[in-house]
């Protein structure tokens, strides 16, 4: 997702140049621009400048302090890992939750240096002076609700915790699918959580948000039913013509059915409102980003706020998306039962 910034700014580089009649080198170009960005972002400008006008650059977030309020009474320990510095998390925390956040948390690690924060075994945790910013020399024996701290990794996180047993060597053991990881980049947070330890991971993605919103709306409804029609057309036409060679005459028609349906496929794209479309298809097909997020995260919201419309206790039980072709069932073929049909199946099992 991050990505869609950084090409949104080469887009818009590349109009510059054409449009005023620079000459240049598309290679050059993209590597001026990404080391602009990338020095932007190491020498901590852009985060001085969101941090001194939180309120034009943050989204408001206003149920985020009765979520966090919520898990807290069923008595979850709640823990911040930001590889962000301390003054920018304080500045974004006190906008968004109000200058008490920090009672709120655990423990507050910030500069935490993810994804290296997983890898490493051997990175102490160092305190933050709060008034300086500077770090302290001191050791850092546990973890203080009323204290921030930084770098550190996992295995001295689960120590200083007792969250468990930890292995002497590379292994952590004992934690698990006890810890709910939610963070808003795949690859740098959410993938070494779940692929390395197992944690439950919810990734945050705000723009499921802005395509659930489209997905209300009579113009894309119409869309996908018009394509999920000419599709079962499609299908259907196929199962009358049977295993037969195809004449000149079906081709014709199986073709302009399908031009129809890249045409209001092409529509649904437009319907997005950007060159690049949906993050989570490539054309119809699901992403790459689609894949890494089915197959690495366990839920997915648009908003940490939405966690509110669910008790701290709640259960989730997905649909199966990994079901294969030959395992999804049409709606014709399945039988109807009923909830003694149900029971006495069970009872059986029980025998």
């Amino acid at each position: 997702l991050f990505s869609m910034a950084e090409c949104c700014l080469i887009a818009d580089t590349v109009q510059f140049f054409k449009d005023n009649g620079i000459p240049f080198c598309a290679q050059n170009a993209v590597t001026d621009i990404l080391n602009a960005i990338r020095d932007t972002h190491m020498s901590g400008d852009m985060h001085k400048m969101v941090a001194g006008d939180p309120g034009k650059y943050f989204h408001p977030t206003p149920h985020l302090k009765e979520v966090l309020e919520n898990l807290r009474k069923t008595g979850k320990r709640l823990i911040l890992v930001s590889n962000s510095p301390f003054w920018y998390v304080d500045s974004g925390m006190k906008h968004v939750i109000g200058p008490s956040w920090r009672e709120s948390w655990d423990a507050v690690i910030t500069t935490a240096g993810k994804p290296n924060f997983y890898t490493d075994t051997n990175r102490p945790f160092r305190e933050v002076c709060e008034d300086s910013g500077r770090i302290m020399f001191a050791q850092v024996t546990s973890l203080e609700k009323d204290k921030v701290y930084t770098e550190g990794c996992l295995k001295e996180l689960i120590r200083l915790l007792d969250w468990g047993p930890v292995e002497e060597g590379d292994n952590i053991l004992g934690v698990g699918g006890n810890v709910l990881y939610i963070g808003d980049s795949l690859f740098a947070d959410l993938v070494d959580a779940k692929r390395e330890y197992g944690w439950t991971t919810a990734a945050v993605t705000p723009e499921v948000g802005f395509e659930m919103e489209l997905q209300q709306e009579n113009s894309y409804i119409m869309a996908q039913r018009t394509i999920d029609m000419l599709l079962n057309a499609l299908r259907l036409l196929q199962d009358v013509l049977g295993p037969v060679d195809r004449t000149e005459e079906d081709f014709q028609v199986m073709e302009s059915l399908e031009r129809l349906v890249s045409k209001w496929r092409d529509h649904e794209t437009t319907l997005l409102g950007n060159p690049f479309g949906s993050v989570f298809r490539a054309r119809f097909q699901p992403s790459l980003f689609s894949h890494s997020l089915r197959r690495y995260c366990d839920l997915y919201m648009s908003s940490v706020s939405s966690l509110r419309n669910y008790s701290p206790q709640h259960r989730f039980y997905p649909e199966d998306s990994r079901l294969l072709s030959h395992e999804i069932k049409s709606p014709i073929d399945e039988e109807c039962w009923d909830i003694e049909d149900v029971m006495d199946a069970d009872c059986d099992i029980a025998k």
